[in-house]
C-alpha cells in the first residue's frame, strides 16, 4: 500500500471537575474539521465508564493534510483552551491500517 491514509487516535482527559466545560470546548472541533480538505473522518468519543476520558478518532488523507489541520486556526484556539482543563497533555498516537 504507497496511499495509505493516516489514522490518529487521540486521548485527553479533564480534570474531574471540567468535564462539560472540556466537552463543549473539544466539540467546537467537530464541524470545521470535518470539512477540511484531507479530512475522511473525525469523531469524538467520552468513555462510558471514565466521563473525564476522551477520545478522537481521525483519519487523514496524507500528513499534509493532517498537519493543514493542526495549523488551523480552529484547532489552534481550541489547543490554546486547554490549559486548566485537562489532567495531562493530549495523548495523540499515529496509525496505519493493516487490515
Amino acid at each position: 500500500m504507497t496511499n495509505q491514509t493516516i489514522r490518529i487516535v487521540a486521548r485527553i482527559i479533564a480534570l474531574p471537575n471540567k468535564v462539560e466545560e472540556l466537552k463543549a470546548v473539544l466539540l467546537e472541533l467537530i464541524e470545521p474539521s470535518r470539512y477540511e480538505a484531507g479530512a475522511i473522518e473525525y469523531k469524538l468519543l467520552q468513555n462510558q465508564d471514565e466521563p473525564t476520558d476522551f477520545t478522537f478518532v481521525e483519519e487523514w488523507t496524507s500528513h499534509e493534510a493532517l498537519n493543514t489541520h493542526l495549523d488551523s486556526p480552529h484547532f489552534q484556539a481550541v489547543a490554546a483552551k486547554l490549559e486548566g482543563l485537562v489532567s495531562a497533555a493530549p495523548d495523540i498516537r499515529y496509525y496505519h491500517l493493516l487490515a
